[in-house]
């Protein structure tokens, strides 16, 4: 199964997300963009790619230890950027980036101790896509957009282990589906 670590935000904080990249859609350009539905937004810690339904238990046990020896920290949605001139636009993140790193990192090395083969480590950048685009765009005018976009702050609670259904239908626009295999409270109650 496809899995990845993330930290989800509550329904409000995507509401006005969602109000956000409706503006955004009415943009020039904006029909020539991928955009991702609201039900698939997300931070994503660590990305496992396909991991055996047998490794599953021990990845779980490893990310609730990571999820216990990490604080609950507060995070807000602020601002935006872009990845790939321009192939991918991405809300960012504000408040306690060091703990969220932190617990990135942690999800990461669960990963690879429970076995899961990953790609090689990168510095993690915090951000939620919400668009994609096969060719490079000028996103200017959506960074412009989101530049002044703040949510209210939340406090992160939990880290889900989420499984990835991949579209198959082959209809143009169908997203991912997404579906939470185990949440971890944060902290040492978790």
């Amino acid at each position: 199964m496809r899995l990845f670590a993330a930290v989800l935000p509550p329904a409000d904080v995507i509401g006005a997300l969602d109000v956000e990249v409706d503006a955004l859609r009415t943009l020039d350009g904006a029909r020539g963009m991928r955009w991702t539905g609201r039900a698939g937004w997300h931070f994503t810690l660590a990305f496992y790619g396909e991991v055996d339904e047998d490794t599953v238990p021990e990845l779980t046990a490893r990310l609730g230890r990571a999820a216990a020896r990490t604080e609950p920290f507060p995070l807000a949605l602020s601002g935006g950027g872009q990845f790939g001139r321009g192939r991918a636009l991405w809300a960012g993140a504000a408040g306690d980036l060091r703990t969220m790193r932190l617990l990135a990192e942690r999800s990461e090395a669960a990963g690879r101790k429970a076995g899961v083969e990953m790609d090689e480590h990168r510095h993690y950048r915090a951000h939620l896509t919400v668009a994609r685009s096969r060719d490079a765009v000028d996103v200017r005018p959506y960074l412009a957009a989101l530049e002044d976009f703040r949510s209210r702050t939340w406090m992160v609670e939990e880290l889900v282990l989420v499984r990835s259904h991949l579209p198959r239908s082959g209809v143009p626009g169908e997203q991912p589906r997404y579906e939470a295999v185990a949440r971890r409270a944060l902290g040492a109650a978790g």
